[in-house]
């Protein structure tokens, strides 16, 4: 077992942890320290227990803090799954597309041959001209 030391609130303290969490370990240690320098800075005279347990009180406020938004996400998340669900399951909505009459289309092509007709006619009236 490695011994590390961590700094908290300017006081120094050999800690043991598993081969390979010293990395966890000082990472907490940067996180309690953030909380310890705060109130060191507030408060003079402060008792080293103190002093930890303000640290991991306020840190235990913020976790509490984030683990009701977690709460608050995972709910979000199982309902909008829920819906995702809803959706995929339901039957597809039949849409009718409403189609034109033959008699329509026959006429706009009589109209449109007409408007080509007086268009060409036009032309060589122009070229006459």
């Amino acid at each position: 077992m490695p011994d590390v030391t961590i700094t908290i609130g300017g006081r120094n303290f050999d800690v043991a942890c598993q081969d390979g969490e010293e990395h966890f370990l000082k990472s907490a240690a940067a996180m309690l320290d953030g909380e310890a320098s705060v109130l060191t800075s507030q408060m003079s005279n402060l008792t080293e227990s103190r002093m930890l347990l303000m640290a991991g009180l306020m840190l235990a406020d913020r976790t509490a803090g984030m683990e009701d938004k977690v709460k608050v996400t995972d709910q979000r998340v199982a309902e909008l799954e829920r819906e995702l669900d809803a959706l995929k399951n339901a039957e597809p909505v039949k849409v009718e597309v409403p189609v034109i009459p033959a008699a329509v289309t026959d006429t706009l092509a009589e109209i449109a041959a007409r408007a080509e007709a007086m268009a060409a006619s036009v032309e060589e009236k122009a070229k006459a001209g």
